[in-house]
């Protein structure tokens, strides 16, 4: 039983170890089967062109027909500049932080609680406390900061 134990955990490990070829596999195929995805094939197979497997039109561009030749931006029609994009990204972290902050202090809570009077306890809730209250910090102030700068960047816009 005992090498059978052995084994799993080395084939568990193995997976892990090589676990990123198969990452990066999928990173490098999947845009090449979505693109391929979009390709229609004319008569006789062909892709795209005219007569004889030409490509292009009358005016001599390369466009194939039946590819996309546009990108659209997978964040959204909102997201076109880096100051929304920083701004959608704090108001994700706000999203999820704000819950952690508040999950945190009710441990801290918890923590005083069970130290019941043992300095060593009481200390180490209190240090809880501190980084707690100091990420929330950090985190508000990382909003507080990102709204000022992009309301002055906005004014400067605004008066040139």
């Amino acid at each position: 039983m005992k090498i059978f134990k052995k084994k799993k955990y080395s084939i568990l490990s193995n997976i892990l170890k090589y676990s990123f070829v198969f990452v990066f596999a999928f990173i490098l195929i999947i845009p090449k089967v979505w693109a391929l995805g979009g390709v229609e094939s004319g008569p006789g197979g062909q892709v795209g062109g005219g007569p004889g497997g030409q490509v292009g039109s009358e005016t001599g561009s390369a466009n194939i027909t039946g590819i996309k030749n546009t990108i659209t931006n997978p964040l959204g029609k909102n997201i076109d500049s880096i100051p929304k994009f920083i701004e959608a990204v704090i108001n994700i972290v706000l999203i999820v932080g704000i819950p952690i902050v508040v999950l945190a202090i009710i441990y801290t809570g918890f923590l005083f609680v069970k130290a019941q009077g043992n300095p060593e306890e009481i200390s180490k809730a209190k240090n809880a406390l501190m980084y707690t209250l100091i990420g929330a910090a950090l985190l508000l102030g990382a909003f507080v900061i990102a709204n000022a700068i992009g309301k002055t960047v906005d004014e400067i816009k605004s008066s040139a």
